[in-house]
Order: C-alpha cells, then structure tokens, then sequence
C-alpha cells in the first residue's frame, strides 16, 4: 500500500526534531525573512571528534534542507592555545565529511577592529568598566548562585578613566592578567555567568592570523553573538553547556545592534559516546603523554583518528542522523556507530584472503608444481563488484586458530580425521600434523577430493566449516594493526576521584608482523578499505609500501550491539 502525498506529508512533521520545529515556526512567521543561515564554530585549539562530527550534520544538515546556507566559522580569540595546524585539520575534516560551508571560511579575528569599537560604546554607554583585579579576586567576588557577589571596587570608575585605561591595555602598556574589561549587570543574578562578566582579558601572544597586532582579546561570549550578528546567522546552534551562556548572548545584542534582524542560540545535547573522552584537554594529554601516536592515532575519536582507521564518512553522517538531536545529555553506545560502520562496509568492501596468523597446511596428493586459479566473488552485497581469481596449490596457509588437536564436539573448524571445506576451492581432510621443537602445530597434512571443488564439482558434501587460505608461494608478507577501545571502562571520565588515564586499555593495539595476503592487497592506496574474510574490516594505513604493506583493523565482524538490541 502507497502513502499519499498528505500522509507523507504528516510523517515528515511527526518526524521533526525540535530544532527544525523551531525553524518552521521562524520561516511561517517569517523571521529574519525566512531565512535559515547556520555556522559550525570551532576553536581552532586541537583536532575536531565525533561529537563535532554530529554538530556539522546538524548544522550544515539543516542548511541543505531548508535550502539555507552554513558558515565555517573559527572562533580564534585565544592566541595562546590556537595552532594553524588545527585550522587546516578542521577544514580537511569537514571536507571530508562531505560539507562545504558558504563563500570562504570565516573568522572572529576578522572582527577584532569591530568587537573593539562595540566594546568602547558599552564604556561610553556607562555599560563596561575595566577592573584592575586578578581572575582569581573576581572569581571569589562572584559569590555563589544562592548569595550575591561582591561589586569590584573599580566598578565606579569614570567613562573617560575607562576608556583611557582600554585604550592603553590595547596599546599593550599592561602585562597579562593585570587588567580586564568587564560588562557591567549587576552582582545578583542567579546566573553566575551574568555577574559583571569579563568580555576582555590583557594577551600578549602571537595570533596565527593578526600576528602581534592586538594585545588584547575578547572573550569567547562577547564575541561569538556578535560574530554570528555580523554574518547574519540565524540559528546558533549550541550544546547544552552553552544555555546559561544564552542570556549574556542576548544581553551583547540588545545593547549593541539597532537592526530588527536578530540570531537566536538554540541548545542540544552533546554527544557522548560510551568508552570513549571527549574533552579536547583530556585528548591532548594523550597526545602530549605519548599515549597515542599523534591526533589521527586510529585509536582516537577524532575525526581524523577515525579517517585514518578506516570509517566511512557515510557512516558518521548515518551516525549522526540515527541518533538525533535531544535537549537531554545522555550517553550513546559505541557499539551503535560500530554497527552502522558494519552496515556500510558491508555494503561497499570487496573480500580478500589474509591470514593473521598463518600456519602451514599442506595437501599431499595434490599434484606437484601445480596451480590453479580459483575464482571468489568480490562483494555478494554488490552485483557490480565482479570476480577476481587466486592462485591455489598444494601448500596453503590457514588460520592457526582453525587448527585444534583435540576439538570439542561442535567445533567446525579443521581437526585430525575432520573435514573443511577452503573457501571457494576444495574439502579437504586432516591426516596428521607436525609439532615443532616448543610442542606448537608447525604443519597440517590434508587430502583433497577433486571432485569437491565448489560450483563446479561432481561431489558437494554437506560440510558445516569453510576455512580462508593464501597460496603460500605467491602470499606477501604485511604488517597488520589490531585496534580496539583505547578505554575499557564504559565511562572512563564518569568517576569523580579518577582519572580516566586509569582506564587505558593496553591491549588497544595489537602488531603483527607476519600476516600473509594475497597479492592483490599489493596494488591498493592509502584509505582503501576491505573485509579480510572471516577476520574482519581492514584499510590501507598511511604508512603502507608496496615493500611493507600495513593494514588497520577498522572493526571486527562480530556484532554485539545488533544482538543486544534484536527484538
């Protein structure tokens, strides 16, 4: 049965998120002149995660379909923690994220000269005054949400003290921390955030794009409303630590725009991701500890952690949009985006043969010198993906952990006197085996029955195991990464009294040096993606050679979370 248009219709508003809700009440009422213009602002202090990876959904998601625009924004008013490094990183991430924000990227710096000129208006309007205290003397006269704070001695300064005094701190006559400028609102307000706020602090650092021009720098929540005015924003979406922030976002507004046009900030939840941190100053200690190699360790959740790993940007946007958008804080489960990453992989991956811990096996009456080529579908999900063929011989590599001497009852793998079938090939049966001087499985001796070959033989036994294999003479020799949660607490930065270094998972990478592939992974590029079969997902890592090939386990094929949440 075919929905008509109207029940389409209904099922797209029950559907709304209340973000959107909001935008389609503005666009009927005609705010802003229905317009729908949104920014993604970051702080060019460290490398973006997957919780940015969702606000850049949301944001440039929403532009598209309301046929608006969306701004790269970068909110650089601490010189001291901000790196062009970072800048470029950000803009390669939201590239490949598949995004492109309106005209050329945007800055706060662009602004310095006009954030100065309204912040001398607020001091001539009676509205600031620059306060000679220290930020820890102003933090402990704030008092606390239940008791009023203490009005700075230097509140009652004249218009034309202040604005002599700023002045000078912009010439850079004071050195850091010795002065700031401050909104005056009042000592009162339950909302810590609005007593006398400071909106700008002494800084004389290098700035990676105004270099030694300024020496002074606003704060974060002066300049980012006033940014978003300038560009005309209509929607400043923010997560939820940002909604105290709110009022002193309008508050700038009201006192410095004269236009009816006006942004409005709107609160989500954030996102938070079981085993995983996402406090930039935790993932710099990582970095900084030597905990991980760099921001795009694939460990990390970093969006270039991640595209290093081998994650799709289909499946973080798939991600995203699985999830939603909530005005709650709650905490996902990583096993969600691992199952959508399956998903796409699944669909997109060609298979080939790899063997991570490779373990002879030879079959005796297969004809000497002989090989032949075995033809493998390259992708079962995708009738596109064609065939490609692997040579086959009388000397096999397998897996050592589908060997057992002694194998339980429901064990399908080889065994002595036990059949298998090597994918794609033949069944063969164990004979004996050979130890080495430690007492380990060295080789497996098989015969092979040639009329079992599969799709083309006379004889196909009903066999329960079916093996992966590489020829051995033509295998090559690759480096593999075995990558798992860099945590293994579920909430590593959830216990007050620890520290979520404590939580560090040591088996989260595992090296192996003496994986055998096939010779086709030879001929692959960086980021190429594949299913070992019956191993799991795998990429090219960035310091593969066709000398030293290295791949990166992206995620296994086993599944828990689909089988947890299967109703």
């Amino acid at each position: 049965m075919s929905n008509t248009s109207e029940e389409l219709n209904n099922i797209e508003k029950r559907s709304l998120n209340f973000i959107e809700s909001i935008i389609e009440e503005d666009i009927q009422n005609n705010k802003n002149e229905a317009r729908v213009h949104t920014r993604f602002p970051p702080e060019p202090n460290g490398y973006l995660h997957i919780g940015h990876a969702k606000s850049i959904c949301l944001n440039f998601g929403l532009a598209e379909k309301y046929k608006g625009k969306c701004n790269l924004r970068f909110d650089d008013t601490n010189p001291e923690k901000e790196e062009t490094e970072y800048v470029d990183s950000i803009m390669e991430d939201v590239k490949w994220l598949g995004f492109q924000w309106d005209k050329e990227p945007y800055y706060a710096s662009d602004y310095f000269g006009k954030l100065y000129d309204w912040a001398v208006k607020l001091i001539r309007d009676g509205k600031a005054y620059v306060d000679d205290q220290s930020q820890e003397i102003i933090s402990q006269q704030r008092g606390t949400p239940t008791r009023p704070g203490v009005e700075s001695p230097f509140r009652s300064r004249s218009v034309e003290e202040n604005l002599d005094l700023f002045e000078r701190m912009k010439a850079g006559e004071f050195e850091n921390g010795t002065r700031v400028l401050r909104a005056k609102m009042g000592m009162t307000s339950p909302n810590m955030h609005m007593r006398d706020p400071v909106l700008y602090r002494i800084l004389n650092a290098e700035h990676h794009r105004t270099g030694d021009k300024w020496k002074i720098y606003p704060m974060y929540d002066y300049a980012h409303g006033q940014s978003d005015y300038l560009e005309g924003i209509t929607h400043s979406l923010c997560t939820l630590e940002f909604e105290v922030h709110r009022p002193l976002y309008d508050w700038c507004l009201d006192q410095l725009t004269e236009t009816s046009y006006r942004p409005r900030q709107i609160e989500f939840a954030r996102l938070n991701l079981s085993y995983t941190v996402m406090s930039k100053r935790k993932l710099l200690e990582l970095v900084k500890g030597n905990y991980v190699n760099g921001w795009d360790d694939p460990r990390m959740p970093t969006i270039a952690g991640l595209r290093r790993r081998g994650f799709t940007p289909a499946s973080i946007r798939s991600f995203a949009d699985r999830i939603g958008v909530a005005k709650r804080d709650n905490v996902i489960d990583v096993g969600l985006l691992e199952f959508i990453l399956r998903e796409d992989l699944n669909r997109i991956t060609p298979r080939m043969m790899a063997v991570i811990d490779p373990i002879k096996l030879v079959i005796t009456n297969y004809p000497e010198n002989q090989t032949e080529a075995i033809e493998l579908v390259n992708n079962p999900e995708d009738d596109q993906s064609g065939t490609r063929n692997v040579l086959f011989s009388k000397e096999l590599y397998i897996e050592r952990d589908d060997f057992m001497v002694d194998p339980p009852k429901k064990y399908f793998r080889l065994g002595p006197d036990r059949e298998v079938r090597l994918k794609g090939a033949y069944v063969v049966k164990c004979d004996r085996y050979e130890l080495d001087a430690t007492g380990n499985v060295s080789t497996i001796y098989c015969t092979y029955d040639p009329e079992t070959r599969s799709g083309t033989g006379t004889y196909q036994p009903k066999i329960k195991g079916t093996l992966h294999w590489v020829e051995a003479k033509s295998a090559k020799d690759a480096e593999v990464r075995l990558y798992d949660r860099l945590f293994m607490d579920e909430d590593p930065a959830g216990h007050k009294d620890k520290d979520p270094l404590e939580f560090l998972n040591p088996d989260s990478l595992k090296v192996v040096k003496n994986c055998k592939i096939e010779p086709a992974l030879l001929n692959t590029s960086i980021g190429d993606k594949f299913q070992f079969q019956r191993i799991g997902y795998f990429c090219t890592d960035n310091d593969s050679t066709p000398e030293q090939p290295v791949f990166n386990r992206i995620v296994s094929l086993k599944d828990n979370w689909a089988k947890a949440n299967q109703s």
